[in-house]
């Protein structure tokens, strides 16, 4: 049991730069040498073919834009009232799908997940969401299991949304909500009331939705534990199904916008512990159980189903209940996983548009993964999703192991983790900290250590 005494004291050993391990390598650590729209083609029709007829594949759309920006935000947007890009962008993501569809052959492909986040995607029309997933379903086959979701602002999402996506096939959404304090709201500029996210929550339950989450972040500019305190109390009357409780990463020399704020409103590092104590004491206080790393869901949640059986997968989009071998990203700066290598699109909006309407994959960067690399995506995955992972010297010989055990025992006299020479065990102590522990493990990041920030702080 982690006592109140010794918890700062590791946070403040352990608050370093570390990645949050969507992928490995980590993207500042693609090696674009040996990728290019050729080598990218064939890894993708590779996995489709070892894995569509099983597993099934999973598309992530990217819209990307947004009516006024909220200044925590690190994800890639576009500004504008403007919802005559709706419709040209939306052809563009079907134009690059229909690509993506001659690269699988003449199989259909089998959805096994559809997820659409953004930016804000009930920024577009219902209407023309509606065209987006016809489009993308036309001549393809949906797995038994299929699962969509799509992400909503709580502002603008009406019951011509809800109702339009349920009859096309979703039944989770996820509402970001971040702090129902009117400070934070407004430093973050970030707004909606705790009766319009009442009134989505409650329109989607009516409808049928089987699964809603709320996203919620610590450590944001002039946020106190009594704010934190009283969001969550309302978070409780609500009772969603799942909660995303995650660290704000302040990277402002990536996202300008966060410099609207500066380090003296954010909380230190000790605060910023708190923060994270008293909500973790509070979900759980309600209910919650927690699942790998900052994700929280009431008893009978696929997502805890998926963790307890071992079927917890994570990937791009964050934890998920099931696991594709192939992710295909549709839209600008969306990335794609086949397994043996990744793929990002173009960030650019404009230039996204004239790459599909000139008949070319829109991807302009991307990594080949080793045997290595493969090797070591294991382990973090396992550590990410389970807790705990083993290794085998003889089956898979990888200097990287080696070297990771090294960096790991330091882990293991804190108390973080169980080590032994065939494996580890992420303690309850440790599970606070798999950012540290998967960067021990991370052989490339410590090949290269970076010579500025590239990643937001662990704590």
């Amino acid at each position: 049991m982690v006592t109140n005494k010794e918890y700062p004291d590791l946070a403040e050993k352990y608050n370093v730069a570390a990645p949050r391990y969507t992928s490995y390598p980590t993207m500042p650590y693609w090696d674009n040498t040996g990728f290019n729209q050729d080598a990218w083609k064939f890894s993708v029709r590779q996995s489709f073919l070892e894995s569509n007829q099983s597993d099934g594949i999973s598309l992530y759309i990217h819209l990307p834009f947004c009516e006024s920006l909220c200044t925590y935000c690190g994800c890639n947007t576009r500004i504008t009232k403007n919802h005559s890009v709706e419709e040209p962008y939306i052809e563009a993501v079907l134009k690059e799908w229909k690509m993506y569809r001659e690269i699988m052959g003449a199989t259909p492909p089998l959805i096994r997940e559809i997820h659409l986040g953004g930016g804000t995607p009930t920024f577009f029309e219902a209407e023309n969401l509606q065209v987006l997933i016809k489009g993308l379903l036309e001549g393809a086959a949906i797995h038994p299991d299929a699962s969509f979701s799509f992400e909503a602002h709580p502002a603008n999402t009406t019951v011509v949304h809800l109702q339009l996506l349920y009859d096309l096939g979703f039944r989770r959404l996820s509402l970001g909500i971040q702090d129902f304090d009117p400070k934070v709201q407004f430093i973050i500029n970030r707004h909606q009331s705790f009766e319009q996210v009442q009134a989505v929550t409650e329109q989607a339950r009516r409808i049928g939705y089987t699964s809603i989450n709320f996203d919620l972040i610590y450590g944001l500019p002039l946020q106190t534990l009594e704010g934190l305190t009283n969001t969550m109390q309302l978070v409780s009357e609500l009772m969603p199904d799942r909660i995303a409780f995650y660290s704000y990463a302040h990277v402002p020399w990536i996202k300008p916008g966060q410099r609207r704020f500066t380090e003296r409103d954010l909380p230190d590092a000790s605060a910023k512990t708190k923060l994270y104590e008293i909500g973790r004491s509070l979900l759980k206080g309600y209910g919650f159980l927690e699942i790998g790393m900052d994700h929280f869901a009431l008893p009978g949640d696929e997502l805890l189903l998926a963790e307890r059986s071992g079927n917890l997968h994570r990937n791009f989009m964050g934890y998920t209940h099931q696991h594709t071998q192939l992710l295909i990203g549709l839209g600008v700066s969306s990335i794609s996983d086949s397994l043996y290598a990744f793929a990002q699109n173009v960030k650019v909006v404009e230039d996204y548009l004239r790459l599909v309407n000139e008949g070319e994959l829109p991807v302009f960067k991307g990594h080949i993964l080793t045997d290595d690399d493969l090797i070591v995506r294991k382990h973090i995955l396992n550590i990410m999703c389970k807790g705990y992972t083993t290794w085998n010297h003889r089956t898979e010989p990888s200097r990287a192991i080696f070297k990771a055990i090294e960096r790991l025992q330091p882990l293991a006299d804190d108390g973080l983790i169980e080590l032994n020479s065939c494996g580890l065990t992420v303690t309850p102590k440790g599970k606070r900290f798999l950012r540290n522990i998967c960067m021990a493990m991370d052989a490339r990041l410590w090949a290269d250590k970076p010579a500025t920030q590239l990643f937001s702080m662990a704590i």
